[in-house]
């Protein structure tokens, strides 16, 4: 199955919840990570590297991604969730959100 990396700001919200709820369903393999400084788990090549397929939760994520890690993205597939910064942690609407976002990649 496939290996899922979320993305968000800090790691703490939007990703870890996709982390939470996703890792496991249908033998997916999912880790989440942030691009700020402060973020709880800081997005690195590694998780790059071992991702299948990346989602960020903005654009602006993508872009400080392809800031840092040019080279590591250029042969990943990336896609935008638009969710904004506007749920926390295990949100229901969050969950719903994700759900209906990424069920067609986890067939």
């Amino acid at each position: 199955m496939s290996k899922l990396l979320f993305i968000c700001s800090r790691n703490k919200w939007r990703s870890l919840t996709a982390e939470t709820v996703l890792n496991g369903v249908d033998g997916h393999e999912v880790r989440s990570a942030g691009t700020e400084p402060q973020a709880r788990v800081r997005v690195t090549e590694g998780h790059i590297g071992w991702a299948d397929v990346i989602f960020v939760m903005e654009k602006k994520h993508l872009r400080r991604m392809q800031e840092k890690f040019p080279h590591a993205l250029s042969e990943k597939r990336v896609i935008c969730l638009y969710i904004p910064d506007e749920y926390e942690y295990m949100n229901a609407d969050l969950i719903q959100l994700l759900q209906a976002a990424v069920i067609e990649y986890m067939r």
